[in-house]
This record gives structure tokens, sequence and C-alpha cells, in this order.
């Protein structure tokens, strides 16, 4: 009797993972494969506090939307996609839809990460990743290393701009968002402690 084989793509492992493992995060950045498991409770107040300021600095009336868990397809692979951990995109990014629950980078205006489990990624694959798509801003609070990174004009696999923040100092958004906005590092790190 004969044997039939198949063989799985990366992208059908990634959907078949995302059923078998509710609440984990599953996206293909640079051709591997990557699952982070649910955040803890200080990541989720940082998500919360900053989708609070994004509203009171008028995001919305400034044709903008900020979305949780939202994938963004990457040109990095044939199925290269990640799902930043908060997005600020165009209001009609519905529009960009272009597979599963993955939207074209042209509407992505800023990538927020906030490190868990998966901090190499945050602060390697996804830095090259979201430059390539031409992400024009990606801020990460970098809870391993006590800091708040802010990249700025990507060009090709690169931004060519990194700022570091430590605790105490303040990140002030580019204005290219359409927005004004000053973000304490402290509350970027430890979420609303309040």
């Amino acid at each position: 009797m004969a044997v039939i084989q198949h063989e799985t793509t990366i992208a059908e492992a990634a959907d078949r993972l995302s059923r078998e493992l509710p609440g984990h995060r599953v996206e293909i950045l640079q051709g591997r494969l990557t699952v982070t498991p649910p955040a803890d409770g200080a990541h989720a107040e940082s998500l919360t506090w900053l989708i609070e300021e994004l509203l009171t600095a008028g995001a919305r009336r400034a044709g903008l939307k900020y979305l949780q868990g939202i994938g963004l397809w990457l040109p990095s692979g044939p199925a290269d996609f990640a799902v930043p951990d908060l997005s600020l995109v165009d209001a009609d990014y519905r529009d960009a839809h272009v597979e599963k629950n993955c939207y074209a980078p042209h509407v992505f205006r800023m990538v927020v990460e906030i490190t868990s489990s998966n901090w190499a990624d945050d602060l390697g694959s996804k830095v090259d990743c979201y430059a390539q798509a031409g992400v024009p801003v990606y801020l990460i609070s970098d809870r391993r290393h006590d800091e708040a990174i802010l990249y700025t004009d990507p060009r090709g696999s690169e931004y060519r701009s990194r700022k570091a923040f430590k605790r105490g100092t303040s990140i002030f958004l580019p204005e290219s968002l359409g927005i004004t906005l000053e973000l304490p590092v402290d509350r970027l790190l430890d979420g609303d402690e309040d």
C-alpha cells in the first residue's frame, strides 16, 4: 500500500497553531514561525493606558484608529506577517485587507510592541520587518532592558533613526502622525499604576 505524505507549509502550520493555541500570538517573521503566550497584566495595563492617551490626543479626529492584535502583512517573505500589540492605522485600513486578518503595510502609521517572552523578536527581527514594510514609527516598551525605543525614518530594511529613552524621561511621538503626544517612559514600562 502506498503512503501519501503531505508536507505542511509554514502558513498551514501557523493556521493550525492559531486554532490549537487560543490566546497565543502566532506570527511568521522572516520565514520563521513564532508563537507567543498571552501577556501579563502589566503588559495589558500599558496598552490600555496608551490607548487612552491616543484617544485624548485626538487620534480619531486625525483620521486614525488604534487597534490591538490586527495582522500586518510583511514583504519579508511570501507568508510573513506580524501581529503588533498595538497599531495606529489609517481610518480606512479595511480597504487594505490582504488575507486572513492581515492588512497591507501602507495603512500602518505606527506599531507598538510591549516586550514579554518574545522580547528578542521585538528588538531584532521585527525591527527589520517593520522597516522593510515601511512602517513610519515603531515604538518598543522594552521591559527586559528597562527602556523604551523609538524607531523612525524607515529606509530599505532598517530604520535610520533609533532613540532609546530611560526611566524618568518622556517620548514625544513624531508630529508626522498627525497628533501631539508625550509618553512618559515609566508608564510605557509599568502600565497604569494609579
